[in-house]
């Protein structure tokens, strides 16, 4: 059974930086598009960061220049690496593998589609 989990979130201050993991287990091949998703509370879940089995990455404009994707396919394992937080970055992060991020970044769309189950960021003011 494929299992993604994210871990890292946590509450802290504006300015902070936090990092957080996903890790792919139950697979035996690798994923061609990966990605970080958010929901922020009454809003609808929105692409924060992706990448593709090429290497291309793709960030939402709120982002750009605080946050990064990374991945280590050794380990199956993908990360996102946030500085100078704000309020508003507050929100469930979830990651993604699959159709639905392969289908924002235009790489071919393979019939599997993983969510892990999310992990909270707080930042307060």
């Amino acid at each position: 059974q494929v299992q993604l989990v994210e871990s890292g979130g946590g509450s802290v201050q504006a300015g902070s930086s936090l990092k957080l993991s996903c890790v792919v287990s139950g697979i035996n091949f690798s994923i061609n598009a990966m990605g970080w998703y958010r929901q922020a509370p009454g809003k609808q879940r929105e692409l924060v960061a992706a990448y593709t089995y090429t290497n291309i990455t793709k960030y939402v404009d709120s982002v750009k220049d605080r946050f990064t994707i990374t991945r280590d396919g050794a380990k199956n394992m993908m990360y996102l690496q946030m500085t100078s937080l704000k309020p508003e970055d507050t929100a469930v992060y979830y990651c993604n593998g699959g159709k639905t991020t392969a289908q924002l970044m235009g790489v071919t769309i393979y019939g599997y589609d993983y969510w892990g189950q999310g992990t909270q960021v707080t930042v307060s003011s």
